[in-house]
């Protein structure tokens, strides 16, 4: 990759973990170049309608020619877009940043999403009565897909544009995917289901065991609501973009959990499980327990993992403060020259 790359280790990661304790630090001075952010679209077979996504291209890309690059994914939460990590999360300026103090170079994908969870949805989709809601945060065209398959949305169509489209490391190995929230649910469960796309999640705050009710992190025991309707009085919000997703069959909601995705893989493929971090805020009473209870799960099965809590709620201000952990914890795993 990058000849003038500094080492891996602890001199660039020290250096970005201060960045990222500093939530989003100041852009590189004029002499400084940084990255670029654009705006693209492509049409999805697996949606069967147009999608956009903001690509970040680190500040060598333009010059580096014939040079390929490593690739990040980051998802966003329910209710966000394509434009969220950078306009909200400062994503950009973050890398910028990193890459001023010695992280290696990585293009960075932010999909959008919408409020499709990154899964292909178990209920039947009633696509005509989608364009006559009054809630919709876009236009219909692109909201209201024709088939809802949000999983081979990002993990088939989207990588193949990318990867055609931009000078890529185009294998798992330097792929990596990370998400908020929904999006932390989205990086674990798709590079659980697809082991041969992304060697490496990243989840923050994500909510990802989605049936747990209670955890009890010293006896490493979870709790599961019995029927999925439980949810609703727990996430009344929440529970009206749950429900056309994931149904009200406990067995389509099993399907979908990354963790018994995780065992199975163990199981069977040992050698393609993910590298996998994550973290969540001790303030964040509505979701906590979601991460915890996945934390417990992994334990359980005796799959490697990096945990972390650290003050803060399930806000952007939290996201903000450790999007760069993820992003150095990342680029240790995939920003890794070909042997």
């Amino acid at each position: 990759m990058n000849g003038t790359r500094m080492a891996r280790g602890r001199g660039w990661a020290g250096r970005v973990l201060i960045v990222a304790l500093l939530g989003i630090a100041a852009r590189p001075a004029a002499a400084q170049r940084g990255g670029t952010v654009e705006i693209d679209y492509f049409e999805s077979s697996a949606l069967g309608v147009r999608k956009y996504y903001a690509i970040y291209l680190p500040p060598s890309y333009a010059s580096a020619a014939p040079r390929r690059f490593p690739v990040a994914y980051y998802l966003h939460g329910a209710g966000g877009s394509e434009g969220d990590w950078v306009q909200r999360g400062g994503i950009d300026v973050v890398m910028d940043s990193a890459i001023a103090a010695g992280m290696p170079e990585m293009i960075v994908v932010l999909p959008d999403g919408d409020d499709g969870w990154y899964t292909s949805w178990a209920p039947d989709y009633r696509r005509r009565a989608c364009p006559l809601r009054t809630d919709l945060r876009e236009a219909a065209a692109t909201y209201c897909v024709r088939r809802p398959r949000y999983d081979r949305y990002v993990a088939e169509d989207l990588v193949r544009h990318i990867d055609a489209t931009y000078r890529t490391e185009a294998d798992a190995r330097h792929r990596g995917i990370a998400g908020l929230s929904m999006g932390g649910y989205g990086a674990m469960a798709l590079a659980s289901q697809y082991p041969g796309v992304w060697s490496a999640a990243a989840s923050h705050s994500g909510v990802i065991s989605l049936l747990a009710s209670a955890v009890d992190t010293a006896a490493g025991t979870v709790e599961y609501a019995p029927r999925p309707d439980d949810l609703r009085e727990r996430w009344p919000a929440l529970w009206t973009l749950l429900a056309p997703v994931f149904g009200t069959r406990v067995a389509d909601w099993q399907e979908r959990d990354p963790a018994r995705r995780l065992g199975r893989l163990k199981a069977d493929e040992p050698a393609r499980l993910p590298a996998l971090y994550l973290d969540a805020g001790t303030g964040d009473s509505a979701y906590i327990l979601n991460s915890r209870a996945f934390r417990v799960e992994l334990t359980r099965l005796g799959v490697p993992f990096e945990y972390h809590e650290y003050p803060g709620g399930h806000d952007w201000r939290y996201w903000r403060a450790h999007v760069g952990q993820s992003l150095a914890w990342l680029a240790g795993r995939i920003a890794q020259r070909n042997p």
